[in-house]
């Protein structure tokens, strides 16, 4: 089954910064050749709701390995089973109404 997740992952008691906790996770998802895009506040992520969800466990793992104790993510996830359906579709489907 396909699915597209919205990530948006939060390394708790890092500091202020938490840019290269997210490169690092970036970088996992660019490793399991999944679809993704970043946004200003997390990142989607586009492919078979198994690889979906574990790259997200990676990301976790990742981030876990740099040192940082505690994460909190939040997980948003959509599935549909009547037809394909990427993130540029669902993009240029409103883009279409303005």
């Amino acid at each position: 089954m396909k699915a597209m997740a919205d990530l948006c992952l939060i390394p708790l008691g890092v500091g202020t910064s938490l840019a290269p906790y997210i490169a690092q996770c970036q970088r996992v998802l660019e490793a399991s050749g999944l679809e993704y895009q970043m946004h200003p506040y997390g990142t989607v992520i586009d492919g078979d709701f198994d690889a979906v969800t574990a790259a997200i466990k990676a990301c976790h793992e990742a981030v876990h390995a740099m040192g940082c104790a505690r994460i909190t993510s939040t997980v948003k996830i959509g599935t549909r089973t009547d037809r394909e359906q990427t993130m540029q579709d669902k993009i240029d489907a409103v883009n279409e109404l303005l």
